[in-house]
């Protein structure tokens, strides 16, 4: 049977109007696929991550600045980030969305400031962290709370491996061994990623039961064990024979913690000479020295202080407002 004038006439309309909706929204993700690096990137090219300094997030702007030296000139201009780091050739910016429930977003970039990947998981924006060759990238949200000064907080820790493209939405998911038996519990949250040189080894912080414990994984075995309590945030050295971490030594909730630096070969720790309670993840500025955020002077919401890693010398100032420091040698 032969279909009738107004049937052909309105097939050739609907094909008509699908083939213009396919031929828009191809153009659309296309046109929005191609944006994405150049909207990263300032747009003369001014500022980039190529150049050596200390690069930190502005505390009274949010944007990634850098630093030349001691007390040295800032060069600004970088993307806005609530929280930074880098390593090799990329950059890892996590955002707060705007709206409710929270949501972080978590951006990845190249040394000049292209877009390389996003992803979006539910929380505040907490910790970062790059591996050393850059192929590795860590974050984590509060997907409850917002201290880990209370025991009212929940996280969520990701892992995203560039040269696969896979993604680790939680932790959680990795098999843990705690005192040499498999460990199951709804508690368990994990938190402060640091990874090895080799790009499969890291360490973390585990909680569970009031406990948080040191764990070091293995991704290719798709396992964790823990190391030993009471250790936090951890930051593995360049040489990756050390971890600095935050150690609780008070009940205090205005000030729990004091940093700590633990040798891997023998287990032995040894504390800082900075005395005062520091809530961040700190960062190797180098094989000797170590920097971190604490409470702003001044009106200033934060400052960036180093220390010596070998427990002497006293904390300096080092950046007036300024967070999340990192390193570009």
């Amino acid at each position: 049977m032969k279909p009738r004038p107004q049937q052909l006439r309105l097939a050739l309309v609907v094909a008509a109007v699908l083939l213009l909706a396919g031929g828009s929204l191809g153009y659309v993700l296309h046109a929005r696929h191609r944006d994405l690096p150049s909207r990263q990137a300032p747009a003369d090219g001014s500022f980039s991550l190529a150049e050596p300094g200390l690069y930190f997030r502005d505390s009274a702007t949010g944007l990634v600045t850098r630093q030349s030296g001691a007390g040295g000139p800032r060069a600004t201009g970088g993307p806005s980030c609530d929280r930074f780091h880098t390593a090799g050739d990329r950059v890892l910016c996590l955002r707060k969305l705007p709206g409710i429930p929270a949501r972080t977003q978590a951006l990845v970039l190249d040394r000049q400031l292209r877009e390389v990947n996003r992803v979006t998981v539910p929380g505040i924006p907490n910790r970062a962290r790059v591996s050393a060759s850059g192929n590795l990238l860590s974050w984590t949200a509060f997907a409850t709370g917002d201290s880990y000064a209370t025991s009212a907080f929940s996280t969520r820790t990701s892992i995203m491996d560039l040269r696969t493209g896979y993604l680790i939405k939680s932790m959680e998911e990795i098999p843990l061994t705690i005192d040499g038996a498999r460990y199951h519990a709804p508690d368990v949250n994990y938190w402060g990623v640091t990874f090895a040189r080799d790009d499969n080894r890291f360490y973390a912080t585990v909680s569970t039961k009031g406990r948080t414990h040191l764990v070091e994984g293995d991704l290719r075995n798709w396992s964790a064990k823990a190391l030993r309590e009471n250790a936090e945030c951890p930051s593995l050295s360049p040489d990756n024979t050390r971890v600095a971490f935050k150690k609780k030594v008070s009940d205090d909730p205005a000030a729990p913690w004091r940093l700590y630096v633990l040798e891997l070969a023998d287990m032995r720790e040894h504390p800082l000479a900075e005395s005062r309670s520091v809530d961040d993840q700190a960062a190797w500025l180098d094989d000797t020295t170590i920097g971190y955020a604490l409470p702003g002077q001044g009106g200033r919401a934060s400052d960036i202080w180093a220390v010596p890693a070998d427990g002497t010398a006293e904390p300096r100032l080092l950046v007036p407002g300024g967070s999340s420091p990192a390193a570009v040698n």
